[in-house]
């Protein structure tokens, strides 16, 4: 397939491309490097993607060294007239939309920025799969979605009104925005609520990441809500297996809950606990500075991931020990320490 991945910098977008590389398909990885969070990194994926360095040129497309079917275009979201423009010249027969402005505790103190990327971004490309027609859209929503709901394990079925961060909101109403245009216009979209993705080339600014540099470097970590709370995470494998099986999955609107799908581990860890297998596998404790719950934070997320299983087969195989590994060793070996 044609397939178009936006925020493929990112974290699970530079994994889904390389995967969709690898089985063949013919991938256009679109980002714009914000700078959000460390630059290097983004970069140093892309290099791992074949991107070659340089070349700051927006629009311009670079074709990987690495796979003969990857391409690589920087570019806003938010430039719509650019977004149809690329639209118009490859016709995807799928689009993966994962860019977005990320973080709940940003969205605090830099909520324009949500309303540019998440909302405006989106937009640009609901336009453009209306004006193309794709076979599919699969778009990244969030676990954020459920806020302060407390009925757990969380299901497609909560109303999902009661969000917590502006973050959240931005990400309902990304799922808002495609219910329409789906049914206005018939496009086949499926919306994905990740839930704490963790995992190698993860995200500087994620707990995982954050635990384990200042446990290297001897500093205190930060414990929000004096540790108890808990968190349904997901290693990077088991997103991209459920991605790569939603893709072929159209959705029916005419089914509960069909178009949205909760993506998860389905087993939520107590954030203690999670410390204390990166103790482990770092062979170091933490001091840990216990400190009151983060405004825009929720006590626990927990995945009911039943409708994804029943629709693709999703079963993640991943526990927390072996993926903590796994991210260990990479930022080992990525930092050199």
């Amino acid at each position: 397939m044609k397939i178009l991945v936006t925020g493929i910098a990112g974290f699970i977008g530079f994994h889904l491309a390389r995967c969709l590389a690898e089985r063949g398909d013919e991938v256009i990885g679109l980002d714009n490097l914000n700078t959000y969070y460390d630059v290097g990194l983004k970069l140093s994926r892309l290099a791992e993607l074949g991107v070659p360095e340089g070349g700051s040129e927006r629009v311009a497309l670079y074709r990987s060294t690495r796979y003969d079917t990857l391409r690589f275009v920087l570019m806003n979201l938010e430039d719509s007239g650019k977004i149809q423009e690329l639209f118009a010249a490859e016709h995807f027969e799928v689009v993966v939309n994962l860019a977005a402005q990320a973080g709940v505790r940003y969205s605090l103190t830099n909520p324009d920025v949500y309303l540019s990327s998440n909302i405006q971004g989106f937009l640009s490309i609901l336009e453009g799969v209306r004006k193309y027609p794709v076979k599919h859209l699969v778009y990244a929503s969030s676990s954020s979605v459920y806020g302060l709901d407390r009925v757990v394990p969380f299901s497609e079925t909560s109303a999902a009104d009661q969000p917590a961060s502006l973050y959240a909101v931005t990400k309902r109403a990304n799922e808002l925005m495609a219910h329409s245009y789906s049914h206005l216009y018939g496009i086949p979209a499926t919306g994905l609520r990740f839930f704490t993705v963790y995992g190698p080339w993860g995200r500087p600014d994620m707990a995982p990441f954050l635990f384990t540099k200042a446990i290297l470097e001897g500093r205190p970590i930060d414990v929000f809500n004096y540790g108890d709370m808990s968190r349904d995470f997901t290693y990077i494998d088991d997103i991209i297996d459920g991605i790569i099986r939603v893709l072929e999955h159209i959705p029916s609107w005419g089914k509960p809950c069909a178009g949205v799908y909760n993506i998860g581990n389905g087993a939520p860890v107590r954030l203690l606990d999670f410390i204390q297998a990166l103790e482990t596998e770092l062979g170091m404790r933490a001091e840990k500075n216990l400190l009151p719950m983060q405004p825009g934070d929720v006590m626990a997320t927990w995945a009911d991931c039943t409708a994804l299983k029943d629709a693709t087969g999703y079963c993640p195989q991943t526990g927390i020990a072996p993926g903590v590994k796994q991210f260990v060793t990479w930022y080992r070996s990525f930092y050199r320490i």
